[in-house]
């Protein structure tokens, strides 16, 4: 059987070579030739555990080009960004994927399409176009399968999470569905192609609410005075209660857009718009949090630890840190940028040590677990300030070492007041970062002289 799978991106590379790896002859095809040249120099374009000993187990059976020929199966991994303006799905890269196989569609071909979409688009979008091939459906197949993976895990979820078949017909369901068996082992079920739509958008909305609820209880136990981690975790402990963690954003392709492709059509969604306000406004609260300890202090410096949108991968789509950079430098911070994970950027990206040198706070936006390792001590900073926004680091150690740490929703709101040449006044911070702290108990808030020694207040 020859594939034919356009995109080669996080989900259409593995999927390529996972179907390659059992059996079939692939060809896949991207628009960018330093993807097609990379690939066929043996080499990949991103890193993901275990795609490099999958690639040389597919490889005699995978080629890449820029272009598509004719094929039994067609598969759509394109794609599809929201436009910021609108809050409305662009679908060009879907479009011009359905029209570049139109010129190869024979009758008897399957054409799948995993790229996320609006409810409807396979009628409305994606059919028309294939059938300006002169080959009307019915006379060739068609199925939605969404991928159900997340950078990191992608190849272990693409293999062990169940699927969802969404087929035209009867026809279209079984032969999708008999692909898809040759590699995965979780379970596969079967619907039509519009509800497969919705399922996706569906299921990542879900997380999308759940998030922005557990980020408004983080702001109201700020409010209230509670450590809003210990109260998840106890409220937790009630059998029919799951609350998910608070943090400073969503992000990736997933979560941050699909509550929009699902609402781009409707006019009686309040609930999930209002999440994705709630989980958008994030990266305003943390900034909030930051203007409140680095107040009266002159020339202040951010180090951003975590560029990417989560934990130990180097994806920065929709990554929360964009808008904590772009507000933060509207208000005339300077941002330095750490992360080990991420090649591009558009902000230099500098080594630990150097981005801390001379900073005033450190801001943790992504919960890499290299990060949980961090040895304070051998940070240069000027004023020894941490926000901890995905409360990963070991406070007591920190703290050990004179660092004010701040907590998103840990209660303890801090209300500065003007310093004095970015001196802070004794009694301003406790040490242990959980509550505002008296005169009568002053902390030790190290900071470098000229000549880089350290002093305390």
């Amino acid at each position: 059987m020859k594939i034919c799978v356009l995109g080669l991106g996080y989900i259409g590379l593995p999927t390529a070579l996972l179907l390659a790896a059992h059996g079939s002859d692939v060809v896949g095809v991207d628009v960018k030739q330093s993807v097609v040249d990379c690939l066929n120099h043996g080499k990949l374009p991103f890193k993901e555990p275990g795609i490099e000993d999958l690639y040389q187990q597919a490889k005699d059976r995978f080629v890449a080009e820029r272009e598509p020929g004719a094929a039994d199966v067609f598969l759509i991994a394109v794609p599809t960004p929201l436009d910021p303006a609108t809050k409305v799905s662009d679908l060009s890269y879907v479009k011009r994927a359905a029209d570049t196989i139109a010129a190869h569609l024979r009758e008897g071909n399957l054409v799948i399409l995993e790229s996320t979409v609006p409810p409807g688009t396979s009628e409305r979008v994606v059919i028309p176009r294939l059938e300006k091939s002169g080959v009307t459906i019915r006379d060739f197949l068609y199925a939605h399968c969404p991928e159900r993976a997340i950078p990191g895990r992608t190849l272990k979820e693409m293999v062990c999470n169940s699927r969802i078949i969404g087929g035209y017909d009867r026809d279209s369901t079984d032969q999708a569905t008999s692909l898809y068996q040759t590699f995965v082992c979780g379970e596969i079920y079967q619907t039509d192609t519009r509800t497969a739509e919705f399922v996706k958008l569906m299921e990542n909305t879900c997380r999308d609410v759940n998030i922005a609820l557990a980020n408004e209880f983080a702001k109201l136990a700020d409010e209230c005075g509670v450590n809003v981690w210990e109260a998840i975790s106890l409220a937790n402990k009630h059998p029919r209660v799951s609350i998910l963690n608070p943090g400073p954003g969503v992000g990736g392709h997933c979560i941050a857009i699909d509550p929009w492709f699902l609402t781009e059509n409707s006019t009686r969604c309040r609930m999930v718009s209002t999440a994705r306000e709630v989980n958008d406004s994030m990266p305003n609260y943390v900034l909030h949090i930051t203007r409140d300890l680095l107040t009266g202090i002159k020339d202040p410096v951010i180090s951003i630890f975590g560029v990417a949108y989560k934990g130990n991968v180097g994806d920065t789509r929709e990554s929360p840190a964009f808008k904590f950079i772009q507000l933060a430098e509207n208000e005339g911070y300077a941002i330095r940028c750490h992360d080990p994970y991420v090649r591009e950027f558009p902000h230099p990206l500098m080594e630990m040590a150097d981005a801390a040198a001379g900073s005033n706070c450190i801001v943790i936006l992504a919960d890499h677990d290299c990060f949980r390792g961090i040895e304070p001590a051998g940070l240069r900073m000027r004023t020894k300030f941490v926000i901890d926004a995905r409360n990963i680091l070991d406070h007591e150690q920190w703290t050990s070492q004179g660092f004010a740490v701040r907590v998103l929703g840990d209660g303890s709101l801090v209300h500065p007041v003007p310093l004095d040449e970015g001196i802070p006044p004794a009694g301003l911070y406790s040490t242990d970062a959980t509550r505002p702290i008296t005169a009568s108990s002053p902390p030790s808030v190290p900071l470098l002289s000229p000549d880089g020694r350290e002093r305390f207040l």
